[in-house]
């Protein structure tokens, strides 16, 4: 067993190594800890958080519904099931490929993962003809799309991978912005393509702006899905409600998840094509609490947040302006890297400048002790996410603050 901050003896399995705060509150950006200090957020719980902690209409959808009904399960349906689906399908739906669409709500994002490979390789044997048990889907590198056996059985991480075997067969890894190798790997065995528009967790990735068109025109050159995994990038995090829109790629099926619950409950789905999605008839696909009442009265409220489009275009300008001031401690010196899509940044620390941090760590340690909220990833990166609804004024203190950190003044 492990200690607590508090010097306590944990009971909980050591599968996460936590900053040293504990966090008691939370409005908006600004979350409170258990001595009363206030953080500003920037990692928005890897943007479940889009919509800052304790958005007024997510939490007044949440109490509503808990007055009236939490669950039914699948056996039966309930009155905002239906509405859920058309509200997604019409937000999400003129963005994917094909005329009609379908939602499938689950509850985790790697739910939604395995739903769409699932989807995809039984649309493989049943209407691409694959012969059974042979399908396979291309993936690529720095890939993260959960922790199931399944997921990290195609995994590059090898924290992630490693100890959890035997692995899951029928997936093909390419590079990561590689269009060619991909080409490469499509054969008549190929179901799908499975991609992130840009890794999160590698340190927010973007690839090159030609990578996803000619993804999309593989795919249709060789009858392939394209799925695109938004549980991350999507719902606003990118400055658009999908980030394949950023370069006006349609996807066959996505994923979304994260802050379609917005950050009350754990709400995911798979949207696409319906004669992709129809192949899972009854019995052979299921959630007992996927699309409950409760997900779903917060996933309508979620919606609702994302159809003016307001948020996305706060999300651009706010992430103009996160991107200019990067750039500028790049400039200094004080970075390595920078990489940003809309209000979504990942950061690499300038190892050796005097007095600054090693690590991604250290700098979020430095940035903990400045009151901001940031998660380090492969070593030497962090990784940036502040609700779409940050205050302008408060993004600047944020920035501010990592100046400070970096400098080590």
């Amino acid at each position: 067993m492990s200690s607590t901050a508090a010097g306590t003896v944990s009971a909980l399995a050591p599968n996460y190594h936590p900053l040293p705060v504990t966090l008691a509150t939370g409005e908006g950006a600004w979350v409170t800890d258990t001595a009363g200090r206030r953080y500003l957020d920037l990692l928005s719980a890897y943007s479940a958080l889009n919509f800052g902690h304790r958005h007024p209409a997510l939490v007044a959808a949440a109490h509503t519904q808990l007055d009236r009904l939490t669950l039914t399960s699948r056996a039966f349906d309930h009155e905002l099931l239906e509405p859920f689906a058309q509200a997604l399908a019409a937000l999400v739906g003129p963005l994917l490929a094909g005329r009609s669409h379908l939602v499938l709500p689950m509850n985790t994002g790697a739910e939604a993962v395995e739903t769409a490979v699932k989807a995809s390789r039984k649309w493989g044997y049943e209407v691409r003809g694959v012969p059974a048990d042979r399908a396979t889907i291309v993936v690529a590198d720095g890939n993260f799309h959960g922790r199931t056996t399944t997921i990290v059985s195609f995994s590059t991480d090898p924290d992630a991978r490693r100890g959890f075997g035997p692995y899951t067969p029928g997936f093909v890894t390419v590079p990561y912005g590689d269009a060619d190798a991909l080409a490469r790997a499509v054969d008549e065995t190929t179901v799908a393509v499975l991609l992130e528009p840009a890794q999160g967790e590698q340190g927010v990735v973007v690839p090159p702006d030609d990578y996803l068109p000619a993804v999309r025109r593989l795919c249709d050159e060789t009858g392939v899905l394209l799925v695109a995994d938004e549980i991350q990038s999507g719902l606003g995090r990118c400055g658009s409600t999908l980030a394949c829109e950023r370069w006006d790629v349609r996807p066959d099926l996505v994923t979304l998840g994260k802050a379609l619950g917005g950050g009350v409950v754990p709400v995911s789905a798979v949207v696409g094509r319906a004669d992709v999605l129809e192949v899972l008839t009854a019995g052979t696909h299921g959630s007992t609490f996927g699309g409950n009442p409760l997900a779903c009265a917060v996933g309508l409220a979620v919606v609702d947040l994302l159809t003016p489009g307001t948020l996305q275009a706060r999300a651009r300008t706010l992430g103009e302006h996160l991107g200019d001031r990067l750039a500028a401690l790049m400039d200094d010196g004080l970075l390595h890297g920078v990489r940003t899509i809309g209000l979504w940044a990942g950061l690499d620390v300038a190892v050796g400048v005097p007095g600054g941090p090693a690590t991604g760590r250290e700098l979020c340690e430095r940035l903990l002790a400045r009151g901001v909220l940031a998660k380090d990833t492969h070593g030497a990166t962090v990784r940036l996410a502040p609700p779409l609804t940050i205050d302008a004024a408060d993004l600047d203190q944020a920035l501010d603050a990592l100046a400070a950190a970096l400098r080590g003044a």
